[in-house]
């Protein structure tokens, strides 16, 4: 379903929400990454279309194989996912579930559980398809063919790829311009989609950068300032995931970046 093939007379659903209810949406649903880049009218009526669900420990939110009615965003608590009985991942406060039954007319892929007396925000499937579902698809199939040719990632399932695609943003750089810099706070990781960089420690490079690699990595790992600095050594461009989805969407890719730390290989040296 195109989203520009819906009706002219749809109107998403106005719910009355509390004064204290928009300063909690304010101060974090909306920071979720698939609000984060919307206009201001789209954003105001995905914040008054969303409706507050309380759930209690051990409540199934959505089944596998069920249809899809809502999309949901957690406020507070913590939710785990289930396929076919098994627990494959789980997250909190500041993310989603429920997207892909609502894109794509299919039947819920994940039982979801929640694992803590938790606050939901439910969007409704129409509200989501007719503001959401465009530009989370175009995202999505842009970032896809890149993502699927990074080595790293190559342990991801196409349902974490497609939740990992939804928090990239792309950033551009000129030759010679420093993307970290030695020293500093890390607050993203980065992807090289093109161009190449060097890693300079100290003054001098110890490692160049081409297509696919990666970096950034060791300072959200650790929570350590940046270990080097990187400098484009030609026009670059770059995708960044940001620190609150470094852990939760990198998955069994994080252990992968542990297990390659070059620190601790120069430290056995």
């Amino acid at each position: 379903m195109n989203p520009n093939n819906f009706k002219d007379d749809w109107k998403a659903p106005v719910h009355h929400l509390t004064h204290e209810q928009l300063q909690r949406l304010n101060d974090s649903v909306v920071k979720n990454f698939l609000f984060s880049q919307l206009d201001q009218e789209s954003l105001k009526t995905i914040i008054f279309a969303l409706e507050e669900k309380r759930v209690n420990k051990g409540d199934e939110v959505i089944k596998q194989g069920d249809q899809g009615d809502f999309f949901y965003v957690v406020e507070k608590g913590k939710v785990s996912y289930y396929v076919d009985g098994k627990k494959v991942n789980d997250s909190s406060n500041g993310s989603s579930f429920g997207e892909l039954a609502l894109m794509y007319n299919s039947p819920r892929a994940a039982t979801v559980v929640a694992e803590s007396d938790c606050i939901l925000w439910a969007l409704d499937r129409m509200t989501f398809r007719r503001i959401l579902l465009e530009r989370t698809s175009r995202k999505r199939s842009m970032y896809d063919r890149f993502l699927k040719e990074v080595p790293l990632l190559k342990s991801l399932s196409s349902y974490e790829r497609s939740k990992l695609a939804d928090a990239l943003n792309t950033e551009n750089y000129v030759e010679g311009k420093n993307i970290v810099t030695q020293g500093e706070g890390g607050e993203n990781f980065y992807f090289i989609e093109n161009g190449t960089a060097d890693v300079i420690k100290d003054g001098k490079v110890v490692q160049k950068l081409r297509k696919g690699d990666y970096f950034g990595e060791l300072a959200l790992l650790y929570d350590s300032p940046r270990q080097a600095t990187v400098k484009a050594t030609s026009s670059l461009k770059v995708v960044t995931l940001g620190k609150s989805g470094f852990q939760r969407l990198l998955g069994p890719a994080v252990e992968v970046l542990k297990l390659q730390d070059p620190t601790k290989k120069m430290k056995s040296n």
